[in-house]
């Protein structure tokens, strides 16, 4: 499983950054945002792939755990 971190970046970028590591470790990711814009957009593919996902509030930022 692999950890992005990808706060601080617009989108489309997390996005990018989330189809890359699914593409490379397809059992799952924790993928750091910190806007609901890039939240809502990383969330939309990881449920058009199939995962499930949880989130958990850290700080100012959103962790994002999609497994399949």
């Amino acid at each position: 499983m692999e950890k992005i971190d990808a706060r601080g970046m617009s989108c489309p970028q997390p996005v990018l950054m989330a189809k890359k590591a699914i593409e490379r470790s397809s059992d799952g990711i924790d993928i750091l945002v910190d806007n609901n814009t890039a939240k809502n957009n990383v969330s939309r593919l990881l449920k058009n792939l199939g995962y499930k996902l949880e989130y958990k509030e850290e700080d100012e930022s959103i962790l994002i755990s999609a497994r399949k």
